[in-house]
């Protein structure tokens, strides 16, 4: 019998799933035929985890790892304490907009205040855990489901409106998809949706000519 998701270590073996996946999806197929084993992101959970991801919200990759470089040089990234001595104005000395400082201040204050527990988050089911991540002001369905997959590493998140995806997916299926389209065929991938995201991004670092991240 099969696996169930729960069972799943994303950040090990994900070789059948791959397997399962290209067979359900030429596209997929195709990415996997290309890339070998996908790259799997691991990122620390918790205030870290989040704080990045809300950094890394709509700029580009470059932009984003020299903002988060600035940031870990000059403070504990992993203490609401150390973020609470630099505030929103030094935040945005290194780099994040208003807007992103104001939530990554809110973000410590929710954790400290006990309005926002990680360690809840990663008990809960993938509907209640992007529920909670999404009622903090500042994080999205996108962010969410990158923490969700990222720092927790499950397995049958989609990241809805993820651009690389797109582009990753239309070049490995020769297709013109919207992200709409995408996001609709995404759920033919299900149990292993986080899986195929994963293949998607490998491929698009693949692409352009650049190891994953």
């Amino acid at each position: 019998m099969p696996a169930s998701p729960a069972t799943i270590d994303i950040f090990s073996d994900v070789s059948r799933q791959s397997s399962a996946l290209a067979k359900k999806d030429k596209g997929l197929g195709r990415a996997v035929a290309a890339i070998g084993a996908p790259h799997i992101r691991r990122r620390p959970g918790g205030f870290e985890g989040l704080f990045r991801i809300i950094v890394e919200q709509q700029v580009s990759v470059p932009s984003a790892q020299a903002i988060w470089k600035r940031c870990a040089d000059k403070f504990d990234c992993t203490s609401t304490a150390a973020l609470a001595r630099v505030g929103e104005t030094g935040l945005k000395q290194m780099g994040l907009s208003t807007p992103k400082a104001r939530y990554v201040v809110g973000l410590a204050a929710a954790i400290d205040g006990g309005l926002f527990d990680p360690v809840k988050i990663s008990k809960l089911d993938d509907q209640a855990a992007a529920a909670a991540l999404t009622s903090i002001r500042g994080v999205g369905p996108w962010t969410a489901a990158i923490y969700l997959l990222f720092c927790e590493g499950r397995v049958d998140i989609w990241p809805r409106n993820d651009v690389a995806l797109k582009h990753a997916y239309n070049a490995a299926a020769k297709v013109g998809f919207s992200q709409s389209q995408l996001d609709a065929a995404a759920a033919g991938w299900t149990p292993w949706r986080g899986v195929a995201a994963h293949i998607l991004w490998t491929y698009y670092a693949h692409l352009r000519g650049r190891a994953p991240i």
